[in-house]
């Protein structure tokens, strides 16, 4: 090899058939009229003035490293969740604290099943790890066909994951068949219970996911502040785990991962806890107006718990995208699947509401 020539650098074989995690768009600002980015499940309100305090006092320590053991932060979880703090995992966001979930239990030839279309960070995750994905597909409506990721649980099977509310199509499991589900899966894999979006679960048939933590070793509970609590940018996320799987998960963290900052107004918004339950309400409240005047207009829609709604359009997908793009906002396209879009501000559900009616025109136009 001369000098001129570039090295070719050996990277993992794997890399090749890992896709890119692709975020929601932003906003393009227009010329005369207001844009909305509802494509990431962003809190459209800004942090409370009292964690913004909290923020810009702990950003006085950014020359020290943060608390390792994230030890305020975990006391305060497990208050509010009245769990052991032994049982308190703490990470960069729920998809970091996912990775060491994965780090932990998952090398080559191990199998991780998950329904699918789920989280997209799910397959990435798995395959970085060296195992293989086991997607097992909704049903018809949107759900987890929980029957059938049981039946795909075999002696490779090394995790399961179970997404509820699920993203990107919104419905939440129900207490009945996720406890099917426990009762069948060895009680040597782990089932981890997704919970990115529980604050905004109105379901009254979910299952306590807490209890059945309590009562099955093998159940691990994974949340964030990303998305009620309205911390996405500052990535904190957290497990409630056993004490011997909690030590293996905290084995696999990035050490000093979570900020100073991030922990500081973790803390501040669990103390907050009113005042940030009255938000999550008015956008339940929100998204029960826009699920409503949606279904009035025509769309066949999944029963959503998140804070989102999923237009299953399949192949016109793209067109969707496209017609909301053009109406100001930006929402969250999956492929020939469908369509997410976060509920957002009441202005930007309202132009939500006028541009699908139009799309739904237009299409019934075409149609005759």
């Amino acid at each position: 090899m001369t000098p001129t020539e570039p090295a070719v650098v050996r990277l993992r074989e794997v890399l090749s058939g890992v896709a890119t995690y692709i975020p929601g768009r932003p906003a393009a600002a227009r010329q005369g009229a207001t844009t909305y980015k509802i494509s990431s499940n962003e809190n459209p309100y800004p942090p409370l003035p009292s964690v913004l305090d909290v923020v810009a006092r702990s950003a006085r320590s950014l020359n020290r490293y943060p608390d390792l053991q994230c030890t305020e932060l975990s006391a305060a979880i497990a208050a509010h969740l009245d769990v052991a703090v032994e049982s308190v995992v703490t990470g960069t966001g729920s998809v970091g604290v996912l990775g060491q979930i994965v780090t932990a239990t998952c090398g080559a030839g191990d199998e991780v099943v998950y329904p699918w279309r789920s989280f997209e960070a799910y397959p990435i995750v798995v395959q970085l790890s060296g195992a293989r994905g086991v997607p097992v597909p909704l049903t018809p409506d949107a759900r987890h066909d929980l029957p059938a990721m049981s039946a795909a649980v075999n002696e490779r099977t090394r995790l399961v994951l179970v997404c509820t509310p699920n993203n990107p199509t919104g419905p939440a499991v129900h207490a009945d068949e996720l406890n099917r589900l426990l009762k069948q899966v060895p009680s040597d894999v782990l089932v981890v219970l997704d919970e990115a979006y529980v604050e905004f679960v109105r379901d009254p048939q979910a299952p306590d996911s807490l209890e059945l933590h309590r009562r099955r070793p093998n159940v691990v509970v994974l949340r964030t502040f990303s998305k009620a609590y309205g911390l996405a940018g500052l990535r904190v996320g957290y497990a409630v785990a056993h004490p011997s799987v909690a030590e293996a998960l905290r084995k696999t963290a990035v050490p000093f991962g979570v900020s100073t900052i991030a922990q500081d107004a973790a803390v501040a918004s669990l103390a907050a806890g009113q005042q940030l339950a009255e938000r999550v309400d008015a956008l339940v409240a929100e998204r029960e107006r826009i699920v409503a005047a949606l279904r009035a207009q025509g769309w066949q829609l999944p029963q959503t718990q998140a804070n989102f709604v999923w237009f299953p359009v399949g192949d016109a997908t793209p067109e969707l995208a496209a017609a909301f793009e053009q109406a100001g906002l930006i929402v969250r396209p999956y492929g020939a699947d469908g369509v997410r879009a976060t509920i957002g501000e009441p202005a930007a559900g309202d132009r939500l509401l006028e541009s699908a009616a139009e799309f739904l025109a237009h299409r019934r136009a075409s149609e005759q």
